[in-house]
């Protein structure tokens, strides 16, 4: 199965990539046809670069960001880019926290502007503070409720103990009940300086317009020194919780490589055979000929500094050690069977995946800005398919291999599980013959 990628989504874009005096750092890409744009600012600071009395300060920090500023209401806010017909958003992950707009081509001016008033002049008013964190403390129970959400946030803190990268980017209630404005603007004073921002954009965006607008808003800004992330440690380990529900929710993860990992190739196929759709190995073989599942799937996912492998599964009490035990089986077998057909399915659904996303201006602008994060530039599609099509049938089998059998491994199981396998029992099938 080939994918014929003389001709991709890139085609008539352009991109162009320029650095303030100060370290901030602006790239575009021109989307000709098209008469919108999405823009937005990525500021690399998410979850773990808080401490730990500051655990879920940059989400909270990012739920202010709209409250108001110096000239603008959070009405204001509101009202300004909606006028327009646009959309305004944000997001927090463990590395990165985004700010983010869609709107028509004649109203970029006007979504940088919100958006940089949004993150230099936000007043952060204490009774705005109060209804904000009622709101947080409101997303916290809602996720504590949401199985399939706790149970990878345990699965994370198993991961990763006793290290940020391994806290919820929620944050303890306790916490979140405790942050006051002198910790919000000392979180920005810290990690918001010009250096640790990306603007990115992509559509119908005029370059040199926007470097003048950023240069405007942003020059003047001083650069700092944000500390140096604490790196991540892979240990490994269980939690299970007994509650009553109606299913008994499993996820089961191994420690696999980072995004600056050359082997983060081999893991992305890896993923998209084992259990990346209905045609994947773990699919067919727990859902479809043996009923033990409605959701099963495979996701490799990646730091700057480490990576899992996660498998998730929903299945009923009664079946949880049975669908445990037959996941390592069908991983101790894939290590050895899997055939070419199969890495070139993955590869053409991870082919076809990417240029699919690259039609959007705002997954396009996603990518400049992790692109940027990450190395500094952007790769062309050229390159990141050659990455794609250098995994061999060895080296992919290479890597099943070693997360059937070595890769240090963490479990989570949630709902009616006191008849569930534990990690000792998983490791006992591991190095089964």
């Amino acid at each position: 199965m080939n994918v014929d990628l003389t001709r991709t989504a890139s085609t008539g874009s352009s991109q162009k990539i320029h650095t303030l005096s100060n370290g901030f750092r602006i790239i575009t890409e021109h989307m000709p046809g098209l008469e919108s744009a999405t823009l937005g600012i990525w500021v690399n600071a998410g979850g773990r670069n808080e401490a730990e009395s500051e655990n879920g300060i940059a989400h909270f920090l990012e739920h202010m960001a709209f409250k108001g500023t110096d000239t603008r209401s959070a009405l204001d806010i509101a009202e300004q880019i909606e006028d327009v017909g646009g959309y305004l958003n944000a997001y927090t992950s463990r590395e990165m926290t985004a700010y983010y707009a869609r709107v028509l081509e004649s109203d970029v001016p006007l979504a940088l502007d919100v958006i940089s008033d949004i993150l230099l002049n936000p007043t952060f008013d204490p009774a705005e503070i109060e209804i904000e964190r009622g709101v947080i403390l409101q997303e916290i129970g809602q996720a504590l409720d949401t199985p399939d959400d706790v149970i990878f946030d345990w699965l994370q803190e198993r991961a990763y103990p006793d290290q940020p990268l391994g806290r919820t980017i929620l944050g303890p209630g306790e916490k979140v009940s405790a942050f006051q404005k002198a910790d919000l603007q000392s979180f920005i004073g810290t990690h918001y300086g010009p250096e640790n921002m990306i603007l990115a954009a992509a559509g119908a965006i005029d370059h040199d317009k926007l470097v003048a607008q950023a240069e405007a808003l942003f020059g003047t800004r001083v650069a700092g020194a944000a500390p140096a992330l604490i790196t991540a440690s892979y240990h490994g380990g269980e939690v299970k919780v007994e509650k009553d529900l109606e299913q008994a929710h499993f996820a089961l993860a191994f420690e696999g490589p980072s995004y600056t990992d050359d082997a983060i190739w081999a893991a992305q196929l890896y993923s998209g055979v084992l259990g990346g759709g209905m045609s994947s190995r773990l699919f067919q073989e727990l859902r479809e000929k043996r009923g033990l599942c409605y959701t099963i799937y495979a996701q490799a996912g990646a730091f700057a500094d480490s990576g899992m492998m996660t498998i998730y599964a929903g299945t009923s009490g009664d079946q949880v050690a049975d669908l445990a035990l037959v996941t390592i089986d069908e991983m101790k077998r894939a290590a050895g069977t899997i055939t070419q057909a199969e890495l070139d399915r993955a590869r053409a659904q991870m082919k076809a995946g990417m240029l699919m996303g690259l039609e959007s201006p705002s997954n396009r602008t996603e990518r400049l800005a992790r692109m940027m994060s990450i190395w500094g530039r952007v790769p062309p599609v050229a390159e990141v398919v050659e990455k794609i099509d250098s995994v061999d049938l060895t080296a992919l089998q290479d890597f099943g291999a070693d997360m059937a059998s070595n890769a240090a491994a963490t479990l989570a199981q949630y709902g009616p599980v006191s008849d569930a396998v534990d990690l000792d029992g998983i490791t006992q099938r591991r190095k089964a013959g």
